[in-house]
């Protein structure tokens, strides 16, 4: 049977990943200096001006304003357009975390019932997450978010590296690729927008676009004589960032997944920190859906984590293998529990949560990555038992 899916990516200087980076970056400037912190960092971004706000509780001081400019800068608005980091207001309104929230973080449910020191955190908030694996590409993740986030990722290096010097920081690009029995067999369409200067034409930006960016990160194993590009389809795009569309954190939460193949619990990561299991649990489920998939219990795997706020351990885990399962998924639940620590302090300190680590996930994607501690296989072989 023929079906078609399609993913989509945005470039690091896409108005939403403006934001989600400098959120991420006030989040790293504080657990450099203090990894007991608690943030919930926002950020909106318009004309001319950033405004960071939200929640932040720390014995450390971070230079906001600087921080601001300095992501700015290096994600390469740095020239006019009203937009670049030399000229912009940066408006600040933090304020500590709220206080009935940190009771329960502080002192988990199971920890005032006499729990071990893994119960002294409760989760930051309720709420439900997902993670996801799937055999289709070496990074088990799908096909068609990968390539899109390739894609994005190639706009910003022919950018940086000066191959194609008239692009700009903004971008989108979206693959759909089509599937046969359930198994990735071609690209269908390819989309690319790239923000340019006013001196390149439309027919050099397509060509060099197909050229430079497009074959090379999707190759010839996938495209075919049918396949359709749409790049820059609406003939020019030169006003981008945020001076041409407003930016807030969050907002690319399926870009920041599995592109829209799996379930999504609806929380953003960046800038919260690990308490937040909006963040942390759908780490982990990422985690033991790697391992589940790369150790053949099933070829596709989807897991659901569900927390009640100030509570230690997830009130359900449940697992979906689409039907590709070589152990019963009532059987895996169980597998999860038993080989899994699903409390938040475990998930922190089996991940490395109090580190600067998240600054790197807020462009092209929190999954799919090497050098990330959620990526690993690490638990796969002792998974393999179960067969």
């Amino acid at each position: 049977m023929k079906k078609f899916f399609t993913s989509e990516s945005v470039t690091e200087g896409h108005p939403d990943k403006v934001c989600d980076q400098i959120a991420d970056a006030v989040l790293d400037a504080v657990l450099a200096q203090d990894g007991s912190a608690r943030a919930a960092i926002e950020c909106c971004a318009t004309t001319g001006m950033v405004l960071v706000m939200g929640e932040l509780s720390t014995s450390c001081y971070v230079d906001i304003a600087r921080i601001v400019k300095d992501t700015v800068k290096e994600i390469g608005y740095t020239e006019g357009q009203g937009f670049s980091y030399d000229s912009l207001a940066v408006i600040t309104a933090i304020h500590a975390q709220s206080a009935d929230i940190a009771m329960g973080v502080d002192n988990s449910v199971e920890r005032k019932e006499g729990g071990s020191a893994y119960d002294q955190i409760g989760a930051g908030d309720q709420g439900m997450m997902f993670g996801y694996a799937v055999n289709e590409t070496p990074e088990l993740m799908p096909l068609p978010y990968m390539l899109a986030q390739k894609l994005a990722k190639r706009l910003a290096e022919v950018r940086k590296n000066g191959l194609l010097p008239y692009l700009r920081p903004d971008g989108k690009t979206q693959v759909t690729v089509e599937y046969e029995d359930g198994k990735p067999v071609r690209v269908d369409t390819v989309v690319v927008s790239a923000q340019h200067d006013e001196k390149v034409t439309q027919q050099q930006l397509r060509a060099d676009i197909k050229k430079h960016v497009i074959l090379p990160v999707v190759g010839e194993k996938w495209l075919d004589a049918d396949t359709k590009y749409f790049i820059n389809p609406t003939g020019r795009f030169e006003i981008g960032g945020p001076a041409g569309d407003s930016g807030l954190t969050g907002r690319k939460i399926i870009v920041d997944t599995y592109g829209g193949r799996c379930a999504h619990g609806g929380g953003s990561f960046s800038g919260k920190d690990a308490t937040k299991v909006d963040r942390s649990a759908a780490y982990m489920a990422r985690y033991i859906c790697k391992n589940i998939v790369a150790a053949h219990l099933a070829d596709e795997c989807e897991i659901e984590l569900a927390y009640a706020i100030g509570v230690a351990n997830p009130v359900s885990v449940y697992v979906n293998t689409y039907g590709t399962g070589r152990v019963p998924e009532e059987k895996l639940v169980q597998i999860i529990r038993e080989n899994f620590d699903l409390r938040p302090q475990a998930i922190i300190e089996k991940l490395g949560l109090r580190r600067p680590v998240f600054r790197a996930t807020a462009a092209y994607g929190h999954f799919g990555r090497e050098g990330f501690p959620w990526e690993q296989t690490d638990a796969a072989e002792r998974l393999k038992k179960y067969l």
